[in-house]
């Protein structure tokens, strides 16, 4: 995803002058083409992820489109009263990327997981939530964050992570994508565990039970109509997220259920109200907090069969 999204951050940079890139003591490396191309229009902030913030704030008030690149658990949680006040507040035309959602930094343990940033930021008016599933997303997202004139939130995994799609697919925001049909239940998913649910989804084909996959890469605006027509057509609707349960994907869906008033089998399959355990690698660490495919297929299924 981090690939994915420099590229297309410097395929825009050439074709707009306003495009600026702020970081925060981090990029030093991947960032080394965009400081060749355009040295006066990369900043780097050290250890100061408010300050950054707020420099892009006044930036965008000069007419300038800033791209404000750290950890996500440092933007999120680090700046956000400059996000909310500044930014969001101002209604700026920021755009906040925070690298390595969910458990991504999983030999660093909590202090640099991203597992509370979606219940932090998607209360705040006049922000746009986008979290990709792969690189693809990542590509048509930065190109449409590029054209909202609004503040951003953009939350990436890391890097390497498994292409969802075959193809090139019709990217709106606010519409969620079918990653894989099925009549039975459906599984609602966002960010790089996608990529998870899809194994997990072919897990359960195996045991009879044909479910549907959605990829939710834009959280706010969100798309009801899919988790309607999801609860209606399958009859139960579980949700997946790197993340906790409370305020993340499953808040979103269930809010979505209760208003509408469906009945409807539903499950929330995340961080239970609880910090994430265990440190190793990326794998590791999914397996420890029962976030990977085997896991999430046994769950479901004993969910499903009401075992």
């Amino acid at each position: 995803m981090r690939t994915a999204y420099l590229n297309t951050l410097q395929e825009l940079a050439r074709k707009d002058e306003r495009i600026v890139s702020l970081v925060a003591d981090n990029g030093l490396i991947v960032y080394d083409d965009f400081k060749r191309d355009f040295p006066k229009r990369y900043f780097n902030f050290g250890i100061s992820e408010a300050n950054m913030v707020a420099a892009a704030a006044g930036m965008a008030n000069c007419g300038q489109i800033p791209f404000c690149y750290t950890i996500s658990a440092f933007l999120a949680y680090r700046s956000y009263e400059f996000i909310r006040n500044d930014v969001c507040f101002q209604n700026q035309n920021v755009k906040i990327v925070g690298i390595g959602s969910g458990v991504a930094y999983s030999t660093l343990g909590p202090s640099h997981h991203a597992t509370e940033d979606i219940g932090l930021l998607r209360g705040l008016p006049n922000l746009t939530v986008f979290s990709p599933g792969s690189p693809l997303d990542v590509r048509n997202i930065i190109h449409a964050a590029y054209e909202i004139q609004g503040p951003v939130y953009i939350r990436l995994g890391t890097n390497n992570e498994q292409e969802l799609y075959e193809r090139e697919y019709d990217f709106k925001v606010g519409k969620a994508e079918i990653l894989k049909d099925g009549r039975d239940l459906t599984i609602i998913v966002t960010g790089r565990i996608a990529a998870d649910v899809l194994k997990a989804a072919k897990k359960l084909e195996k045991q009879g039970i044909h479910g549907r996959v959605v990829n939710v890469h834009t959280l706010k605006p969100f798309d009801k109509e899919a988790v309607i027509r999801a609860a209606e057509e399958t009859g139960a609707v579980y949700t997946v997220e790197e993340h906790s349960i409370c305020g993340g994907l499953g808040s979103i869906v269930a809010e979505v259920l209760a208003e509408s008033r469906i009945g409807t089998k539903f499950y929330r399959i995340g961080l239970q109200d609880c910090f994430a355990k265990g440190y190793g690698t990326y794998e590791e660490v999914k397996k420890a907090n029962r976030l990977d495919a085997d896991a999430l297929c046994e769950k479901i299924l004993k969910l499903h069969c009401g075992q």
